[in-house]
């Protein structure tokens, strides 16, 4: 499945159903936030919202950006992996005990 993107989000959609989405919004020139995460529920269990995370890390690293997690999911997936934790802002890399 292919993942395509628009003004803030990264989604997939099958035969014009959306199977998922990645929500983002612009902080400012160098922060956006992770605001959503959706994946529909037939088709779920199979890495998807992983996939639409990772988009939105490419797009961070590709324009220097730093991320806010905002979602449930982009909170849980950033606490329980350390080594994308370099895209969160200083006070989340701080709050989760990484970079200082």
């Amino acid at each position: 499945m292919e993942i395509k993107s628009e003004t803030n989000r990264f989604y997939i959609e099958e035969n014009d159903i959306l199977v998922g989405e990645v929500g983002i919004t612009k902080i400012d020139d160098s922060i956006i936030s992770i605001d959503h995460t959706f994946v529909n529920e037939d088709y779920r269990g199979q890495g998807l919202a992983k996939k639409l995370l990772d988009a939105a890390l490419e797009y961070a690293e590709l324009n220097d950006l730093k991320i806010v997690p905002v979602c449930s999911y982009a909170k849980a997936t950033f606490k329980s992996t350390p080594e994308i934790q370099h895209f969160l802002t200083k006070n989340y890399q701080e709050l989760l005990g990484g970079e200082k």
